[in-house]
């Protein structure tokens, strides 16, 4: 199993489902163009999609007081750009059916560890920077994405018990996933968003998010920015940490090294985490 082998299999991927076809087609004159009318008509024709996005966005991480009943609530609330990400996560899963317990994390778990990331970068960056909050918290939502491409390796191969000891030993997963691989989880996220045609800017900041120094300057300000912030929140939030003090001292490190104020991220963690210590 080599790098190449992953990049050719996921060229080789079906297109995710017709929901997203239909989306990126409101989606196309822009942002500001799309019809919420039609957005909301579309999710709630799926039951089970409306479902998943009403459970996940009533999770207690992004600390809403109050219950949200309807897709139309989700989108006033949340915004078009994040429920899109929402879809997407949902499309995809259908699509990357694998088990993660290889990464010692149930199914379920895992999806909680996206969701508890995507709900850090939105009550962090949105005292940041509100306009690039909408982006950063659909990307942190959907990031992972690549463990579940190489899970699905893993599980068609002769290597999925050496990877999982050796996973589950290492201390930091991207020198391991780059060790094993010679890439990370994230490129290949990057790699699939390119296949499946969706936002390109996600495919860049996460392209970015591990690349070497020369391949970075390749890249403008922005998406170096906004891959650093993801990777603030997924050293705070991963399949090693999940908001230990240790794992947030870490970030708050990468915070202050962007400029940022590291003592409100550390409280907005703190809270964070209160919540998912709570369920």
């Amino acid at each position: 199993m080599t790098y190449e082998s992953i990049v050719k299999n996921i060229d080789e991927m079906p297109p995710l489902s017709n929901i997203i076809k239909n989306m990126q087609q409101l989606y196309s004159r822009g942002t500001a163009n799309v019809n919420m009318k039609e957005l909301i008509k579309l999710i709630e024709a799926d039951a089970m999609l409306t479902a998943n996005i009403l459970k996940e966005i009533n999770s207690p991480y992004y600390g809403f007081s109050r219950k949200i009943s309807s897709i139309s609530q989700a989108v006033m609330l949340f915004g078009i750009t994040r429920i899109k990400a929402f879809v997407f996560q949902y499309a995809m899963s259908k699509q990357l059916t694998v088990d993660t317990e290889i990464y010692g994390f149930n199914n379920e778990q895992f999806n909680d560890m996206c969701i508890l990331q995507s709900s850090l970068m939105m009550q962090w960056f949105a005292k940041v920077n509100l306009r690039d909050t909408d982006i950063l918290m659909s990307l942190a939502l959907i990031m992972e994405s690549g463990k579940l491409i190489i899970a699905k390796e893993l599980y068609a191969s002769d290597y999925l018990e050496v990877y999982r000891e050796g996973f589950l030993a290492c201390d930091n997963i991207v020198v391991y996933e780059k060790e094993f691989f010679c890439t990370t989880s994230y490129y290949l996220s990057s790699v699939l968003f390119r296949h499946w045609n969706l936002e390109p800017m996600y495919a860049d900041v996460l392209e970015a998010m591990d690349a070497d120094e020369k391949r970075k300057q390749e890249f403008d300000e922005k998406i170096i920015m906004l891959s650093d912030a993801l990777d603030v929140v997924r050293t705070a939030i991963n399949l090693k940490e999940v908001l230990t003090d240790a794992s947030i001292n870490k970030a708050i490190i990468k915070v202050n090294r962007m400029g940022l104020d590291g003592a409100h991220f550390e409280k907005t963690a703190l809270r964070v985490k209160k919540a998912y210590e709570q369920e």
